[in-house]
């Protein structure tokens, strides 16, 4: 899948078949979370249907999908490059910087058609295939626009190249190739692609990285001594033994625990389910949960949660749900395509049925000249662009400010986002990994952690533009309100679990709140993967980096308003390059179809025959001067517009 249009398409599909109840498709994991009836349907069938459609459902034991999608981006990769080398050719050749015979033009074009076919053929097939399957299902996105632009432009060239002179020279009309266009085109579109999938690559394994944490063996106590079997089995009532650096295998009750520093108690790291660094004292009677890991002592446990019943496994399967229940944005373009794509190519057609009834078969050359000239000046390589260029300039700016942008969704959701929640251990607060955990109680708060810098800056800022700050933590009530207060947030709530700032997101949203979850740890991966908008700490768990779509790579968190205003800033700049390409369309189209002809005209109605005529055999004029003038603003148009942000 490569496109938000793509995994709708597959949700769709997956739901319309009979059996399924409710199917989620993930662009981010590229996973599909599907409830259905084994009784109706098998896997075997929804993966043939998928096929149909021109997609592969992976259900093999066999194949990685990990593999798979490594293997994708490095076609992706290649392909980009090469289209690169092309564009540079065409390009140098078009413009004459490379001059393969000064007298020859019809060879130099054939060249660049060499070059333009192979490159559409072999770096931008997918595009093809993409616009197919809309079609076939009656709807358009950015590939259709992509495909539209350049099969256009290398029809219309190609033609020129062998029987430009003849079909149009003789006539004394003036005639272009634009093999430079259509190769570009890809070369860009490509290229946005591929600096998406770079920056989101690493998500689809979040959910490997947390069932890694459960560990496939466990202690097992057999009266006076231990036998080391496989976690599958254990069963409930168990007693386990676990030992300092290991991780404990299930949810269960302590039942004895001793340590160095306490005879009774062990200390154990839940740094992943709390968010908090410093370990817990567990004695006899104490729970404890799979996942975290004894740092000092050693425990008996008695297993009372196995399997998916614990609490990581319920972490896993709800960050499972939360990344398949994603709605997919639909990119502006897509939208616009919708009806750019029909539209432009009605008035095409309208304009050369116009003109071959005006001036009939003596008039069919034009007619044809004018509808081309329409498809090509409207080539919505500025419309097609807009929105990628304007992405990628967006990502670049971001990540020169240390902020790492993988979806480009979350670029574009960023600007609507009006309520933030955020972890405090970690995230808004610095630990100090050097207080004895055991007397950490007794330790001034200031001497446990300290503020990021520009924290109580960045939530300012953050409440100047209108954004609801919460914090949450799972340190004790008075730490939380102290830190609260000392980053200037209005919300906090204190001893938290992880489902509970899941919940408080999920709240927030049903109010009708765009969410924002800023977390570092595995704590926060839930409430991360249920946002609309998941930002990670680069220096907190690779986990929680892989499930959020945006990075912070520094500790200063004034990076938070500024990552809310590169958002705004960009999707401002597709808007205006939309507009802009709109209105260059609105003035080029009638000029192309010959509307200023037809002023021309417009006292000499009776003699429409005669004047069409007399035109074809002076077409170097007003309409070729005005041909020219497109040419010049579409130029103007796609180097200085697109290009600003």
């Amino acid at each position: 899948m490569a496109c938000s249009a793509c995994s709708a398409h597959v949700e769709r599909k997956l739901n319309s078949l009979k059996g399924v109840n409710e199917a989620n498709v993930s662009l981010a994991t590229r996973t599909a979370l599907v409830d259905y009836d084994p009784k109706e349907i098998s896997l075997e069938d929804m993966k043939r249907e998928i096929s149909k459609a021109g997609y592969d459902l992976v259900i093999e034991t066999g194949r990685s999908a990990d593999e798979i999608n490594r293997r994708e981006f490095s076609i992706l990769r290649r392909k980009t490059v090469i289209s690169w080398i092309f564009s540079i050719l065409v390009m140098s050749i078009s413009m004459g910087w490379i001059d393969l015979t000064s007298s020859n033009i019809a060879f130099t074009n054939q060249i660049c058609l060499i070059i333009a076919f192979i490159n559409i053929y072999w770096c931008g097939r997918q595009f093809y295939v993409s616009a197919w399957r809309q079609l076939l299902h009656g709807s358009a996105n950015m590939d259709t626009l992509v495909t539209f632009s350049t099969l256009i432009a290398f029809l219309f060239s190609t033609f020129n190249t062998f029987w430009g002179d003849e079909t149009w020279g003789g006539r004394g009309i003036e005639w272009h190739t634009y093999f430079d266009a259509s190769v570009m085109i890809i070369t860009f579109v490509l290229t946005g692609r591929c600096l998406e999938e770079r920056a989101k690559d690493g998500t689809a394994s979040s959910i490997r990285q947390l069932m890694g944490l459960r560990p496939k063996t466990a202690r097992l106590v057999n009266g006076t001594s231990t036998e080391e079997v496989p976690l599958s089995t254990i069963s409930k009532g168990d007693i386990i033994e676990v030992r300092a650096g290991e991780k404990i295998p299930v949810d269960g009750i302590v039942t004895k625990a001793e340590s160095f520093m306490t005879s009774d108690a062990a200390y154990v790291d839940e740094s992943m389910i709390s968010g908090e660094p410093t370990p817990a004292e567990k004695r006899a009677g104490s729970k404890v949960l799979a996942g975290t890991i004894p740092s000092q002592g050693k425990l008996c446990m008695r297993a009372q949660q196995i399997g998916e019943e614990t609490a990581l496994a319920t972490i896993i399967r709800m960050v499972q749900e939360a990344q398949g229940s994603k709605a997919p944005v639909q990119r502006i373009v897509d939208k616009a395509a919708m009806v750019f794509v029909p539209a432009v190519a009605t008035i095409a057609l309208i304009t050369f049925l116009a003109w071959w009834a005006i001036g009939g078969n003596a008039a069919l050359p034009h007619a044809i000249l004018s509808a081309v000239s329409v498809l090509v000046v409207a080539c919505p390589c500025a419309m097609g662009l807009a929105t990628p260029t304007a992405l990628m300039v967006g990502m670049g700016k971001a990540a020169q400010k240390q902020i790492l942008i993988k979806d480009a969704s979350a670029l574009e959701n960023m600007r609507k986002v009006n309520a933030l929640v955020i972890d405090k251990t970690g995230t808004l607060t610095i630990p100090n990994p050097n207080i004895d955990f055991t007397k950490a109680d007794n330790i001034p708060f200031e001497e446990r952690e300290q503020l990021k810098p520009n924290a109580a800056k960045a939530m300012a800022r953050l409440k100047e533009e209108g954004i609801d700050v919460f914090m949450m933590s799972g340190d004790k009530e008075a730490a939380a309100h102290y830190w609260a207060e000392k980053a200037g947030i209005e919300h906090y709530r204190s001893e938290v679990r992880p489902d509970d700032k899941q919940k408080l997101v999920s709240q927030l949203q049903q109010e009708g709140k765009i969410v924002a979850m800023v977390g570092d740890g595995i704590n926060d991966t839930q409430a991360l993967a249920t946002a609309d908008v998941g930002i990670a700490i680069g220096r907190g768990t690779d986990v929680a980096m892989d499930v959020a779509q945006v990075t912070l790579m520094g500790n200063d968190l004034i990076a938070l308003p500024e990552a809310v205003n590169m958002s705004r800033r960009t999707v401002r700049m597709i808007w205006q390059n939309l507009f802009w390409a709109f209105i260059y369309n609105l003035v080029c189209i009638p000029l192309a179809a010959g509307a200023l002809y037809l002023f021309d005209i417009n006292f000499q109605i009776t003699h429409v025959g005669k004047r069409v005529n007399g035109f074809l055999e002076r077409e170097r004029g007003t309409q070729f001067v005005a041909t020219e003038m497109v040419i010049m603003l579409r130029m103007f148009v796609k180097r200085n517009k697109l290009s600003l942000i």
